[in-house]
């Protein structure tokens, strides 16, 4: 597993969780489960605009909400770290990572 590294990101404050009301819902067509190509990293985005980050065998490793502008998302881990990244062509760069929608 090791220590938790991401390019892009930042602290937003120790112990600071955002929240978003149940009746938001994601419109953007990226709803779903984002895959590395070894399985090790897994994304869900859910469609309330909040994810589940998974890693290895732990499966709820990083919570929190993400936003997407466009092909741009931002996360906000609940932890209070912040990362972005893009969609092109189907896939998802983000921090150094490449994912891959699982169908």
């Amino acid at each position: 597993m090791g220590r938790r590294t991401r390019n892009h990101c930042r602290c937003a404050g120790k112990g600071r969780t955002h929240s978003v009301s149940d009746d938001a819902q994601a419109s953007h067509p990226y709803v779903g489960l984002w895959v590395t190509e070894d399985g090790h990293i897994r994304h869900e985005l859910l469609p309330n605009n909040r994810y589940v980050e998974a890693r290895g065998n732990r499966e709820r490793a990083y919570l929190g909400r993400y936003k997407v502008t466009g092909t741009h998302i931002d996360y906000w881990d609940d932890t209070g770290f912040t990362a972005d990244g893009d969609f092109r062509d189907g896939v998802l760069y983000h921090a150094g990572m490449v994912l891959r929608r699982e169908r």
